[in-house]
């Protein structure tokens, strides 16, 4: 059986930008898709907590430390600059694959530079659901 967990998250950034005249996809500050292990055309999910709005679409990276984060072609139309939003990693794996993930939370500040990470890992020394850890 396959799962399909979270494999990272990028928490609380703020939009830059919204370009409706792009082809598609979500630009993010290579930095963040690097810290919360997102690669180049991975897809990704965006939630808006200004309006609970939930888009699928592909990532793409902006220069590190600019702090970019654009919703580019139809998303354009939902989210707007300024707007926090959620963007998760999601990966579907194996049973015998899940002892290794190790979900990771990048946290940023208003200019969407990391402030810090927290790493969830699933299961404790003793290979239990590590429930306790999983609390943010």
């Amino acid at each position: 059986m396959k799962r399909l967990l979270c494999k990272g998250k990028i928490h609380r950034a703020t939009v830059t930008e919204a370009s409706l005249d792009y082809v598609g996809s979500i630009t993010i500050d290579a930095s963040l898709m690097k810290n919360a292990n997102i690669l180049p055309y991975e897809m990704v999910q965006v939630t808006s907590l200004r309006n609970a709005t939930r888009w699928k679409t592909y990532a793409i990276p902006a220069a590190e430390g600019s702090g970019k984060i654009c919703l580019n072609g139809p998303p354009a139309h939902l989210f707007q600059p300024g707007d926090l939003v959620i963007i998760l990693s999601l990966g579907l794996f194996e049973e015998e694959e899940i002892r290794t993930v190790v979900p990771r939370v990048v946290f940023v500040d208003e200019q969407n530079q990391m402030t810090h990470y927290k790493d969830h890992p699933l299961f404790d020394e003793d290979g239990e659901v590590n429930w306790v850890a999983l609390q943010p």
